[in-house]
């Protein structure tokens, strides 16, 4: 393949579908290391294979190698107490917590508490709130509670959290918890690689899709003819090579290096969480991936979405939700049957993690195949001008005079205010068209130009979207009109409202910006090191305005201060620490500035940060 020729690395003996499923007996090698219970904390065990559960106020967690073995192969990974996932944290709001991290490693380390608000120098980013853990070094984390809910940690250094430093948490309401529930279990999605992470993005930074497996093909290019015509077909293809886009390439990292793990266990090992048919079971879903969305279901139930990063919502029923890494979401079921198989799937669909809920131990359910890929939609390549309808199954409209790429960097390389609140909504407001599939755009491509911003801006930005969709009713590419009820952003509704109800003083507005060619990420086309820090004033309120323009979807993550999320026409939506901002999509939020210090901004996909999508905001 082409792929292969293009890049003359050894390609590990190892099945793909050994890496979609996993071993049986996949994970740790050895039990629990005496550090488990270090400190003489209380140690809990959930049901078999879930991570020891830690309560009270005083912890120590001591981060190590150990070794693992999820595909065949033996590898090291890095564990908390000898765990992977890091023992799950059981506080109380109101609490001060005090957590002694111990660093038995060879390099630095840190912890992150991810959606904990919290004084900046406990936030656990080495370079920004502090220094980081130096091997053999103890460093003591100390802060007060000041919320409840579902959240997580995970290292900040280097590639650790991919070699499995991440944990959950769970707070309990200081009074009544308003959502009931007879039983709950968290239920931690990760990834997991047998490569070396710099070794994936050395490759990628080679060819951008070197891992995509989904590539279009001979076959995919003599169906277009057959369904459309040879000069459609032939124009389909001109546009995106053209474009240097690849209307597949949904994931950086595929099936092909990645081992979907629920609970720290591979799908063939098959986590399970024991209920007794008729009870109210809370799952508290967190996605502690480095680099995958996934689509949850559970076929037979309908999840009721009750919390959104760590924020309790109006109730809202769905059959199936997509989140990034970063995010987490509590969702009711009510199970009657003897046994359910959780099922997340990758948006790529090349694999999936996989679980079960049963009324006793060894009860299994069948695991549905993976859906079918889907191309990205002009609307996704293309925003606003990609397409005009209500909702997400409209038609397609094409102007075969228009610019819908205008591959230019950003006016604006730093910080600086964007435009006003009205202009900022004086673009297309319906929802961009999303049902067209790859056989209806064979014809999509005639008369569209392209101006790329690496020969004209530089190397960092490759494309820039015109006018972007500002639609939240959305729920992404291979999720429209599959025939279940998807959960979207327009459906979260944050009980009680806005936190803050003063309007917004002035804008900031920054731009999501790549090269798939040279892989590298950024705002405004300017990566981390070479950007300046973006500055709010202590105690205002501000909007956000972030405008994706690649043809990724990226899960904004802003550290140390809420973000309440918007509508297109400046009504309040939800409370998040991680948005995710899908292609050619602008999203705005409002931020009031209540903590001083200096806080990290950047994208959840980890190669995304570590290649440059990573802002510095500095709140005085």
């Amino acid at each position: 393949m082409k792929r292969r020729n293009a890049i003359t690395l050894p390609v590990p003996l190892i099945s793909r579908r050994r890496f979609v499923q996993g071993l049986a007996v996949g994970g740790l090698l050895a039990g629990l290391t005496p550090y488990a219970q270090a400190g003489g904390m209380p140690l809990h065990r959930a049901d078999a294979g879930a991570a020891p559960i830690l309560k009270g106020t005083e912890f120590n967690l001591v981060i190590s190698e150990s070794p693992v073995n999820f595909t065949g192969s033996r590898r090291t990974a890095i564990t908390v107490n000898g765990s992977l996932p890091a023992p799950t944290l059981h506080w109380r709001e109101g609490d001060t917590v005090t957590i002694r991290v111990h660093n038995r490693l060879r390099e630095t380390t840190s912890i992150h508490w991810h959606g904990i608000i919290l004084p900046f120098e406990m936030d656990g980013v080495p370079g920004i709130s502090f220094a980081g853990i130096a091997p053999g070094e103890t460093f003591t984390y100390r802060f007060k509670l000041r919320q409840s809910g579902t959240y997580w940690y995970h290292s900040h250094s280097g590639m650790q959290e991919a070699m499995g430093l991440y944990g959950a948490i769970i707070i309990d309401p200081a009074g009544p918890d308003l959502i009931r529930a007879d039983r709950e279990h968290v239920v931690l999605l990760s990834d997991w690689t047998d490569e070396d992470p710099m070794r994936v993005l050395a490759k990628l930074k080679m060819q951008g899709d070197y891992y995509n497996y989904n590539r279009p093909t001979a076959v995919d290019f003599f169906r277009d003819v057959s369904q459309t015509s040879l000069g459609a077909a032939l124009d389909k293809r001109k546009m995106w090579n053209e474009m240097r886009m690849n209307p597949t390439d949904l994931a950086d990292l595929s099936a092909d290096v990645l081992t979907y793990l629920l609970n720290g266990t591979t799908p063939a090992g098959n986590w399970t969480g024991l209920f007794r048919p008729g009870e109210r079971v809370r799952l508290r879903l967190i996605n502690g991936s480095a680099h995958t969305f996934y689509d949850v279901r559970i076929p037979g139930l309908g999840l009721t979405v009750v919390q959104a990063d760590g924020v309790n919502v109006e109730p809202v029923t769905v059959d199936e939700l997509r989140f990034g890494p970063g995010e987490t979401y509590d969702v009711l079921v009510h199970p009657k049957d003897e046994a359910y198989t959780i099922y997340a799937q990758s948006m790529d669909r090349t694999g999936y993690a996989r679980g079960t809920l049963a009324a006793r131990a060894g009860l299994d359910a069948p695991v549905p195949a993976l859906d079918a890929p889907e191309w990205l939609s002009m609307a996704d390549m293309m925003g606003a001008m990609g397409g005009a309808g209500g909702g997400h199954g409209g038609g397609m409209a094409h102007d075969a005079g228009m610019h819908g790429m205008n591959h230019a960097a950003m006016g604006h390389g730093g910080a600086t205010p964007g435009g006003s609140h009205n202009s900022m909504h004086s673009a297309n407001h319906a929802s961009a068209a999303h049902g067209m599939n790859h056989d209806e755009m064979a014809g999509e491509g005639a008369g569209l130009e392209v101006r790329h911003a690496s020969t004209e801006y530089g190397p960092s930005t490759d494309m820039r979207v015109d006018m972007p969709r500002n639609n939240l009713d959305d729920p992404g590419v291979g999720l429209r009109n599959n025939g279940r009820r998807v959960l979207t952003l327009s459906d979260l509704h944050t009980i009680g409202g806005a936190m803050d109800p003063r309007g917004a003083e002035r804008e900031i507005e920054l731009h999501l910006t790549g090269n798939m060619e040279r892989y590298t990420w950024s705002f405004d086309g300017v990566e981390y090191g070479k950007s300046t820090p973006v500055h709010f004033r202590y105690g205002e309120r501000l909007r956000v305005i972030l405008h994706n323009d690649t043809m990724m979807t990226h899960p904004m993550h802003l550290h140390g201060l809420w973000s309440e999320l918007e509508t297109a026409d400046g009504r309040f939506q939800a409370r998040r620490h991680t948005i995710p901002v899908q292609p050619a999509q602008r999203i705005s939020f409002q931020v009031t500035a209540d903590a001083l210090g200096r806080w990290a901004w950047h994208c959840h996909l980890m190669l995304h940060m570590d290649s440059g999508m990573f802002r510095e905001v500095v709140v005085a």
